[in-house]
């Protein structure tokens, strides 16, 4: 079998994980990043990708770790790594696996930052057009609408600026959403954000398209789609500008809003299995995080609200018979 170079081996990997693997752009992207870090070093210790042994994958963590990679980023590479030989070894292109009995990096579990509610709603109320201009006025709404399907929803940035107007079933109340892997599910959408769709869509997203046919739901003021950057400004301009307004002190980002979504219906009473399809978690371990977080936000309730709950009860007096 010809031996191939490491470039035509991470092609090759790139198109098994497009063409048999189904999965998204950035993940692939991702995968790519962290192969070929770990190409780079593989050459300057004078190896190939192929003759990589279980002493290389070490020394390369090492190496990461040395340089203040923290341990989240050293194991999804090692995840990389591990995907990335398990295919060699599938083609036939090694007998052994590498990373095999290596253990994943220690990694610091941090929670998801969630926001109150009035603190989303002060978001929203700042969301106003800078001036009287009809596509001010168009903007002002879609950014509205923006992050009320976001937080409805607990979409991802993806998902939001994929989003086309034939996914939307507003008389059954629920968009299609395409996730990772380009795996479709049902989110549903409560009344606020059906109503914020409804004004959105009958009222000013024809001054942002002019007129024209789009297939895209959420459109720039010239008529084409949205980038991630374009939603990750318009929910920092939106908490920045409620920080001014209100109380709120955390600057949010459209995953804070996705996570608000999943930790309120947990702190609601929702069952995991249901916030694990509405936000289309492969796996009920990653849901399994919003308990903690919502019993968290519930100690520091009680913390600030109980009146025996910082209060220090004096030891009673010892009883003598």
């Amino acid at each position: 079998m010809a031996r191939l170079s490491n470039q035509a081996l991470l092609k090759n990997f790139k198109s098994y994980l497009t063409a048999e693997k189904g999965l998204a752009r950035l993940s692939i992207e991702s995968y790519s990043r962290d192969l070929e870090q770990f190409a780079e070093f593989a050459e300057k210790h004078n190896g190939t990708l192929l003759q990589a042994q279980r002493q290389n994958v070490l020394a390369f963590l090492d190496e990461l770790s040395g340089n203040g990679v923290e341990g989240r980023s050293r194991a999804r590479k090692l995840s990389a790594l591990r995907h990335f030989y398990k295919f060699l070894l599938l083609d036939k292109r090694i007998k052994r696996d590498p990373t095999l009995n290596i253990e994943s990096p220690k990694q610091w579990k941090v929670l998801p930052k969630s926001l109150a509610l009035d603190a989303i709603d002060q978001m929203l109320a700042s969301i106003k057009p800078k001036d009287d201009d009809p596509r001010s006025r168009a903007l002002a709404v879609r950014d509205r609408c923006i992050l009320e399907v976001i937080y409805a929803a607990g979409l991802r940035v993806s998902e939001v600026i994929s989003l086309r107007t034939s996914d939307l079933n507003l008389g059954a109340g629920y968009v299609i959403v395409r996730g990772k892997g380009d795996k479709e599910r049902i989110a549903p959408l409560g009344k606020s954000a059906q109503q914020a769709i409804i004004n959105y869509v009958k009222n000013v997203r024809n001054v942002l398209t002019h007129g024209k046919t789009s297939a895209i739901l959420f459109v720039d003021a010239s008529g084409t789609g949205l980038t991630r950057q374009r939603v990750w400004q318009i929910v920092k301009a939106a908490s920045q500008a409620a920080n001014r307004d209100g109380e709120n002190r955390r600057t949010a980002s459209p995953h804070s809003l996705r996570h608000s979504c999943a930790t309120h219906m947990v702190a609601n009473g929702a069952d995991l299995r249901t916030v694990q399809t509405i936000l289309g978690h492969a796996d009920i371990s990653t849901t399994q995080i919003y308990t903690h977080v919502a019993a968290e936000q519930l100690k520091q309730v009680f913390r600030a609200k109980h009146p025996r709950a910082r209060r220090r009860v004096k030891a009673e007096e010892p009883v003598h018979g």
